[in-house]
């Protein structure tokens, strides 16, 4: 069964969150935000995102990882390829240090979408500087 594009963005900010064996409140709340204030999800009942966390969790117990990427990468169309990196790279700065399984995701969603390697890493410097405390 496909999935809409705002569920397979949000499984892939899930995947994130949870490379590092287990998903915080903080990361559960930023997912929350992006889903609440980015445009890529006007439309998306608010009230359907535990629903489709869980269901991210479902489906990753089922097919694996790479399994579940392959399928939310399928759902998002390539236009939409950047911002799908973006939102991962949201959710995995939550932690400000980024710990190896982070890391080895998000390179296995980048190589996935295809994303432009000049453009990646325009993402992870705009992301860590948002990050940065004083």
């Amino acid at each position: 069964m496909a999935i809409s594009v705002q569920d397979a963005l949000i499984h892939i900010m899930v995947v994130t969150a949870s490379s590092d064996e287990g998903i915080s409140d903080r990361e559960l709340l930023v997912i929350g935000n992006l889903v609440a204030r980015s445009p890529v999800f006007d439309g998306f009942d608010p009230a359907r995102l535990e629903q489709v966390a869980n269901d991210a969790v479902d489906r990753t117990n089922a097919l694996g990882l790479d399994g579940v990427l392959d399928e939310a990468v399928a759902a998002v169309p390539k236009r939409l390829h950047d911002t799908a990196y973006a939102l991962a790279v949201e959710v995995a700065v939550v932690d400000v240090q980024l710990p190896q399984e982070e890391l080895r995701l998000l390179e296995m969603v980048r190589d996935r979408l295809e994303v432009d390697r000049l453009v990646t890493a325009a993402i992870e410097a705009s992301a860590r500087a948002r990050m940065r405390g004083q």
